[in-house]
């Protein structure tokens, strides 16, 4: 017998007897390696653990198993484990595999969000025990509302398993957990054990080292790899005003062969027939725009409406109901979605994942391509480009087909580097520091100045804030009456403060997206909306379309009645920045000659024609470029924070440049316009502005106040000009890449001048 098979074996014989049953049951000939490495940890340390695998290579059974195993070898005597998860739907969805074992075990599991019962809450506060499913929100009011209580219910607590932590690292919601956690652990006296569960992970110590924060104990990141699977990719290109089908020359008189509403969304419906599918988007408009064209040709071709809808600003009971019948793998149900199902739930066998346009990181492509694969079958996607018609009009770079080019990189740099973007880290997340400063004085009450800084700034996501900025901010809650200084000196709530963490949506520290106003069609709750529409206009939701019928203003409600057709909806995408790696691996796909297998003809077509182009007017080798007259456009090849500090240092060195009029499209380019003779001395002026480095600070308008995040609008306006400079500019990837171009745009005309 081998080494690691009498590994396994020690592992396996460790296990409680309920969860060897529970894998003879499965089948399982052996223990899988994600199973093998988190066991060996879990069981043989004290260490936190950061566990990261392929979506469905079975991360939650693979530290359940040794979980369940010690919380029944030695029962706590309050909750044992809590596992915190992104979204209401993993919780409900995540232990199902294993509710034969769970129940076996004899170790409840109590769900704990806004959508459960109270009764349940209630039970769990009488006897808490087990294992407590958790959001960050409710995690939160359970902290401001039951101070008293954390000790009772977590006074044992050993384990605390985060979820899709790639998904929470660098943002404030991630950021709000690990305050949580330590706020929990000064009140239990003693520190948990962390585990965090990701499928996509960059620098994996940068995720290691958050896991960890607030705590001195280690982080084991075992290597899991597994063998690279092998995955089904298709790209496929539209141009929306050619309704040929195959994208050929308009088809006079044959309208059989056109397509009856848009190419390019007929295609998708073709890619989803007869399959189970999920089709993403990269925005909330796009997937109601989207689910309406596809229920609209089915209707057309009298076939069945099989298409649902899953995004944040839906009722949960859609939400559910989409959930669910996916679950169903008799049925083949078509959801289109947002982020939303992007996360690990279960959705069963799925035969393929389609995708409007491209994800914009690595990651996301990673998380959507993993949604399908599952019960043995190869990971497949589609990923399908629509673009308007250029016209003699169009300017130059507005002809290359950027959605395209992101979506080859991303795949380019899966399959060459293994590459996924690395975790956001953020030095000041000041509607954070808000909201946590208001949920501790809530919690505790009257506390002094040094007291309450004592308390807040030692939480892990501040350990940057300089105590002068802290105290700004407080200076500047007293100022609009969130805070109220009393006689003794001692800070509490102030009158604003009482009524904002009063308020349900005080737990939530991101934007609240789901809006004001409740949607009913009869007792149907269909969703929310910003603001209300006035009684006889329609508007876009749930993929269908809605005329007012009532308007209960005093109530927030809209009552409606469905009605056919389609409509253009609203509301911002969830748009995500652009690593730079992401858009140099597109400047080298039209530098080079690959034919990608995983292109389809209209595709191969149109990056063909994109090469041609580029190297016609060498676009991709030359930064700036002449459009005739006055007029030029950078190509920086920057991702979105330094593409964004150098669009900003353009515009402060405008007059000096020479230079008005600047337009951009994403990071991908910059139109603008320089006086004569600007453009021959363009970046030697630049670079000779930017050789001491290039001050974030003076970037920022003097009337500029950078609103980001929730709570953003409360806190003094030069501390969010400082935290922006901080944050979300990238000065020095900025003043390098001057440099580069500077010496690029060289090369190219010495080259040039050479060949003729």
């Amino acid at each position: 017998m081998s080494n690691e098979a009498m590994a396994q074996g020690a592992l396996f014989d460790r296990y409680a007897p309920f969860v060897q049953d529970f894998i003879y049951r499965q089948n399982w000939a052996e223990l899988r390696a994600v199973q093998t490495a988190a066991a060996q940890v879990l069981f043989e340390s004290e260490d936190h653990l950061l566990l990261s695998g392929s979506t469905a290579s079975g991360k939650t059974e693979a530290v359940f198993f040794p979980i369940l195993t010690m919380l029944w070898e030695d029962p706590p005597q309050s909750i044992g484990c809590l596992y915190i998860a992104p979204l209401k739907s993993l919780i409900n969805d995540q232990f199902y595999r294993m509710e034969t074992l769970l129940d076996e075990s004899g170790i409840p599991v109590t769900h704990w969000h806004g959508d459960v019962p109270s009764s349940q809450k209630e039970a769990l506060l009488r006897c808490p025990r087990g294992i407590l499913q958790i959001t960050p929100e409710s995690l939160e009011a359970m902290l401001l509302r039951r101070p008293n209580d954390i000790y009772r219910l977590f006074c044992d607590l050993r384990f605390v398993v985060i979820d899709e932590i790639h998904a929470l690292m660098g943002s404030d919601r991630g950021d709000q957990i690990l305050c949580q956690l330590c706020r929990i652990a000064r009140l239990i006296g003693h520190t948990p054990r962390r585990i965090g569960l990701s499928a996509t992970m960059g620098e994996p110590q940068l995720a290691a080292r958050w896991l960890a924060g607030g705590t001195d104990i280690a982080v084991q990141h075992p290597d899991t790899a597994e063998a690279h699977r092998r995955i089904r990719l298709g790209m496929e290109h539209f141009f929306v005003q050619n309704d040929a089908p195959d994208q050929s020359a308009p088809l006079s008189g044959k309208t059989e062969q056109r397509a009856a509403i848009d190419a390019g969304y007929e295609y998708i419906y073709a890619c989803v027939k007869e399959k189970k599918a999920l089709v993403f988007s990269n925005s909330r408009e796009e997937t109601e725009s989207l689910t309406a064209t596809l229920r609209q040709i089915a209707a057309r071709r009298g076939e069945p409406d099989r298409f649902l809808i899953h995004h944040g600003n839906l009722s949960a009971a859609l939400r559910e109901e989409a959930e669910a019948k996916m679950k169903d793998d008799a049925q083949n149900i078509v959801t289109c979605a947002t982020v939303t199902l992007e996360l690990g739930v279960d959705i069963g066998r799925l035969d393929r994942v389609m995708q409007a346009e491209a994800p914009h990181s690595v990651s996301s492509f990673l998380q959507r391509l993993g949604r399908s694969g599952r019960r043995g079958a190869p990971p497949e996607m589609m990923m399908v480009f629509r673009e308007e018609n250029p016209t003699p009009e169009t300017p130059l770079p507005q002809l290359i087909p950027w959605n395209l080019l992101r979506g080859i990189a991303l795949v380019q740099l899966t399959l060459e580097e293994q590459f996924i973007e690395p975790p956001r880290t953020r030095k000041m997340p000041l509607s954070l520091l808000f909201h946590q400063t208001l949920s501790v004085l809530g919690a505790c009450g009257e506390l002094s100045p040094r007291a309450l800084a004592q308390r807040v700034l030692t939480l892990p996501p501040f350990e940057h804030i300089d105590p002068a900025d802290y105290k700004a901010l407080l200076i500047g809650m007293i100022a609009s009456d969130y805070l109220e200084m009393t006689e003794e000196k001692g800070l509490i709530l102030g009158l604003r403060g009482e009524k904002l963490i009063n308020n349900f949506r005080f737990f939530a520290v991101f934007r609240d997206q789901n809006a004001e106003f409740s949607v009913r069609c009869e007792s149907d709750e269909i969703g929310t909306i910003t603001s209300p529409v006035p009684v006889g206009d329609r508007f876009a939701l749930a993929g269908r379309v809605w005329e007012v019928t009532e308007l209960d203003v005093g109530r927030k409600f809209v009552f409606v009645k469905s009605v056919p057709g389609k409509m253009e909806v609203s509301w911002p995408g969830d748009y995500g920045e652009v690593h730079t790696k992401i858009v140099q691996r597109m400047r080298q796909i039209l530098l080079e000659d690959t034919e990608y297998p995983y292109l389809k003809e209209n595709a191969m077509a149109r990056l063909r024609t994109a090469r041609a182009l580029a190297r016609a007017t060498h676009l991709a080798q030359k930064p700036l470029l002449s459009l005739g007259g006055m007029s030029y456009a950078l190509f920086p090849w920057l991702g979105t924070r330094a593409f964004r500090t150098l669009r900003r240092y353009l515009k402060a060195h405008a007059a000096g440049l020479g230079l008005s009029n600047l337009s951009y499209e994403g990071c991908y380019f910059m139109v603008f316009r320089l006086e004569d003779g600007a453009a021959a001395h363009f970046f030697d002026t630049l670079c000779s502005l930017s050789e001491n480095g290039i001050d974030p600070q003076s970037l920022i308008g003097a009337g500029e106040t950078p609103i980001f995040e929730k709570y953003d609008p409360m806190i003094p306006a030069a501390l969010l000009k400082k935290a922006f400079a901080l944050d979300r500019l990238d000065p020095a990837a900025a003043a390098a890449a001057l440099k580069r171009m500077r010496a690029e745009q060289e090369k190219t005309k010495t080259e040039q001048e050479q060949a003729k």
